[in-house]
Parts: C-alpha cells; structure tokens; sequence
C-alpha cells in the first residue's frame, strides 16, 4: 500500500508544472491525494500501461509524460534480451565466458559450433519416435551463430582437446568445406 501511495505521488509530481500552466486543474490535482488515487482503480479488461483518469486525457499531450511514468513502474517486459558478457572482470580484469554457451554449445576445432535441436527434451510424452529421433539429431549453428559463441567464449574453450574414444573426432577436422 505504501509502495502504491509512493508510486502516485511520484506520479502527481509530474503534473505540477501542467496544473501550473492550466486555470481548472489546479482544483482537480489539489483535491487528489495519494488515498484517492489509490481508490480509483481500471476495469479488468484495460491494459495495465494505460492510465484510466477520471477527468479523460490531459491537454497538451500530457498523457505521454503520464505514459511514460506509469511504465517505469511497471516490470520491464518489453526489454530485450542482452548477452551477459564481462568485458573486464573485477578480480583480474579480463574477459569472462558466459557460461550458458559452455553447457548448451560444442565448438569444434574447426570453428564450427554443435547444438541439440529445440525442444529435445520437451513433452516427449505428445511426440511421436520419429519426431524425437529427429530432436535427438545435432545442429551446427550459422556463420554469423559461430561468430557470436566466439566472441562470448574466451581462448581456453577454443583450444583443441584430445579425449578418449571422442565421438565427434572426425568432425574436429573439416576437409573440403567453407564456412
């Protein structure tokens, strides 16, 4: 509740300078307090980012302000994804590797990352064998795909490792392909 009343006020504060400018609205915004605002609550159907006002849309555009303080408060859905990726840790200044790419990707020595298909290991319980045969199969990603988990990847994981009985040994090497 008092999150809710900080929340008004902060908004309320950004109609000071327009009930300034404007002869009626001084009375609408000085009989409001943080209580009121709470009181006044949108049908069920309204989207949560539009603000329902008794008194309608504000003159001059002041919605927009309206619009763009109500969606600072609201949780940021509408962000998009970013690469977590340290450029220069804390402890001794070098570069991290986003340690997703490790467990989801293989890099061959030749540059070329493997991955699962998606949704390998998803409701197999609705999926008939053929189609979880296919899922089962490995992928290898796009050039531009490769560039990226290289970048996100630091030198010790582009090293070529030489393991017992490798399944993917004669991939290592690539003959006769361009990437």
């Amino acid at each position: 509740m008092a999150a809710a009343r900080g929340a008004a006020a902060g908004i309320l504060r950004r109609w000071a300078p327009w009930a300034a400018r404007c002869p009626g609205a001084g009375r609408v915004l000085s009989g409001l307090s943080a209580r009121c605002v709470v009181e006044v609550r949108a049908p069920a159907a309204a989207p949560l980012w539009k603000p329902r006002l008794p008194w309608g849309n504000l003159p001059g555009g002041g919605t927009a302000s309206v619009l763009s303080s109500v969606t600072s408060l609201l949780p940021s859905i509408l962000q998009q994804p970013v690469r977590t990726l340290t450029y220069c840790s804390l402890r001794n200044g070098k570069r991290k590797t986003v340690k997703a790419v490790v467990h989801r990707f293989l890099r061959l020595h030749n540059g070329l990352w493997v991955r699962r298909k998606a949704g390998y290991k998803k409701k197999l319980w609705k999926k008939s064998a053929a189609q979880k045969k296919r899922l089962r199969e490995l992928v290898l990603c796009t050039r531009t795909q490769c560039k990226l988990l290289d970048k996100m990847t630091t030198s010790f994981w582009k090293r070529r490792n030489w393991y017992v009985d490798d399944p993917y040994q004669k991939y290592h090497d690539r003959t006769n392909l361009r990437v």
